[in-house]
Formats: structure tokens, C-alpha cells, sequence
């Protein structure tokens, strides 16, 4: 009898199959509006009265607690946001759910919450409603968290993985992998001559300017399974393809060498405040100057074009070649998010 393996919640193939052959087809009602849980988009729309909110759904298992650049606090926030913000809507509130180990530092716990606080707070989110468990000493591992999102559409519509079109230009908001580099290096007490830290940070504010613009055809953001995964989404929602160019793929100098060392793709690498945009060709150069004016986004860079063409990833190699981008397995560093 089969049982579940940690690859099934790691974003890759194996996960993919687990939601379509198990998860979605449990349910007879999927959903209430446009979107819903067949789309297996960033959350879903909920349609009452001739009004539609985007309600997301993230638990938080990360591992551990506290990393460069973050904790679960911000990372359970950031997540959150970033999920409503890729559909184009703007947070407005959360839900969350506590899950505690028996003999937890309640300290730790408050850091956790106070940090979670710092993200949303100056984004005017809410949090408006949540629940406590307590497990016992040795059934969990410290703490999980799990979060709804709540937000509105920014503009008319939401923004969907599907709406790619030929002739778009293909932007990542930042470096990828940071988030999951930064995790492999901190568990394994690797150390480098630069300061490896996660990339986690809410993109509200400039995906906001970004859809004041205009020109966004789509968006995702690249956690489990990394930007392999995202751009492969996108492409086979929208029956496009994707062609990026590896010269042009931002990833820092840590990150590369750690992923060469470790026989890793930087691709397969999470990121926790980076997306990738699918842009009208003609917004494209106005698009990179908002999101450059961002701390979190100021190495927003095009690294491709969408072509009319079969729904699949291809990346123009350095030597001159084309290779397809295959969807990994499973996410190569467990517990990243």
C-alpha cells in the first residue's frame, strides 16, 4: 500500500500526482467564483453578492525556526502576502493557526508572532481570527504555523498563471535560490566569505506599482520546487512556451557555488520574495524601473520571452544550446517553508 513520502509536499512531479490523483478529486464542489481548486493557482476567488475576495491557504513547517534572514514569523507572513499578491490582490487580512510542542520557549513564541506582526502591519493587514493547539513533548517539532490569506482584486480581474501570451517578456523580481540555499548552508554549518541569507520579504508594494502600470499577464512566485517549477506552471496553464536564457538567469555567487558543490540546481531552489512576472513587451522596461525602485526587487532582470508555441520550459544554454526544463522531483532541501 502506497504511503506518503516527504517528496509529496515538496512542489515537484511527485506532489503534482498526489493532488491530482488524490487531494483534488476528494472533493465534488471546488469552487465559488472563476477560480478554484482545480486551477491549483495561488489561492482561489470567492464570489457573494457580485463581489469577489482571493482567499489563500500556507502552513509553515520550516526548519529551523530562526535562519539568516528570517524566521517563521516573516516567512508565514511573507508567504501569505506574497500569495495574494501574485493573483493581483491586495491583502487586506489574515487567520492563524498555532500548533505548539509541549515545553515550547513561550519567548520564542512571541518573536515568532511579534515578526509575523512587523510584515503585516505596515501593510495595514489584519489579523483577525486564529486557534492554539498544544501537542506533546515529542510528537512535533517546535512549531507550525498555518495561515488564510485574505485580500481584493487590484484591479478588475485577478491575475491568473494562465494568462500568459506569445511575445511576453518573462521577469524575475530578484536572485533565485537564496531562500533554499540559505537553509541547506545553515543546517549543514556551511560558511562562505559572503553573507548568505534568505531573500524572504513581502513583494505587495512592488507587484502594487507594477499592476498601476499595466501590462502583467501573470505571475508566481517560486517557493517549493523553485523557479524550475514556477515557469513550468505557467508555461502549461497557458499552453506557451517559455524560452529563458541561462546567461541572463540572476543567481548570486554563494548560491551557485554551493548548488555546484552539492550537485544542485540553483532552478530547484526556493525563493521567499521573488517572482516571476509575465509582462506586455511593450511595459516591460517601465515594469523593471518600479520594481528596481524596491529593496526587495532592485535585480529585477528579463531573462526570457513566451513564444507561440507547445506548453514547455526551454533554456538557451551558455555554449549555445537549447535544453527542455524539466519539473523536479521534489524540492531538494526539505522544510524550507
Amino acid at each position: 500500500m502506497a504511503k506518503i513520502e516527504s517528496a509529496h509536499g515538496a512542489g515537484g512531479r511527485i506532489m503534482q500526482r498526489l493532488l491530482e490523483e488524490v487531494i483534488i478529486p476528494s472533493f465534488s464542489r471546488r469552487k465559488i467564483g472563476s477560480i478554484g481548486l482545480d486551477e491549483m493557482d495561488d489561492g482561489a476567488t470567492l464570489l457573494s453578492d457580485g463581489k469577489t475576495l482571493i482567499v489563500c491557504t500556507d502552513a509553515h513547517t520550516v526548519h529551523p525556526l530562526f535562519f539568516p534572514g528570517g524566521d517563521l514569523g516573516a516567512l508565514t507572513a511573507c508567504g501569505t502576502i506574497n500569495d495574494l499578491a501574485v493573483m493581483g490582490a491586495r491583502p487586506l487580512a489574515m487567520t492563524n493557526t498555532l500548533i505548539v510542542e509541549e515545553g515550547f520557549e513561550i519567548e520564542d513564541m512571541r518573536m515568532i508572532l511579534q515578526s509575523l506582526n512587523s510584515v503585516i502591519e505596515p501593510l495595514g493587514v489584519a489579523m483577525i481570527a486564529g486557534d492554539t493547539k498544544v501537542m506533546p513533548k515529542g510528537t512535533l517539532d517546535g512549531l507550525i504555523m498555518s495561515t488564510t490569506g485574505i485580500g481584493v482584486p487590484y484591479l478588475d480581474d485577478p491575475i491568473t498563471d494562465s494568462g500568459v501570451q506569445p511575445n511576453d517578456s518573462i521577469i524575475v523580481t530578484g536572485p533565485i535560490g537564496d531562500h533554499g540555499t540559505t537553509l541547506l548552508a545553515h543546517r549543514e554549518g556551511l560558511k562562505f566569505d559572503t553573507d548568505l541569507k534568505s531573500d524572504v520579504a513581502p513583494l505587495w508594494n512592488p507587484i502594487r506599482d507594477c499592476l498601476d502600470i499595466g501590462g502583467v499577464h501573470a505571475m508566481k512566485d517560486p517557493t517549493r520546487g523553485g523557479t524550475a517549477v514556477a515557469l513550468n506552471e505557467l508555461a502549461s496553464k497557458s499552453q506557451v512556451e517559455i524560452e529563458i536564457d541561462e546567461s541572463l538567469i540572476p543567481v548570486r555567487p554563494a548560491v551557485s557555488s554551493l548548488c555546484e558543490i552539492l550537485g544542485l540546481n540553483p532552478l530547484h531552489m526556493s525563493c521567499e520574495g521573488t517572482a516571476v512576472m509575465a509582462v506586455d513587451p511593450s511595459y516591460t522596461d517601465e515594469i523593471i524601473k518600479a520594481l528596481r525602485r524596491h529593496d526587495a526587487t532592485r535585480d529585477a532582470k528579463v531573462i526570457g520571452v513566451a513564444n507561440a508555441d507547445e506548453s514547455r520550459v526551454v533554456m538557451k544554454t551558455s555554449i549555445g544550446g537549447r535544453k527542455r526544463m524539466q519539473v523536479p522531483y521534489g524540492e531538494p532541501v526539505p522544510r524550507v517553508c
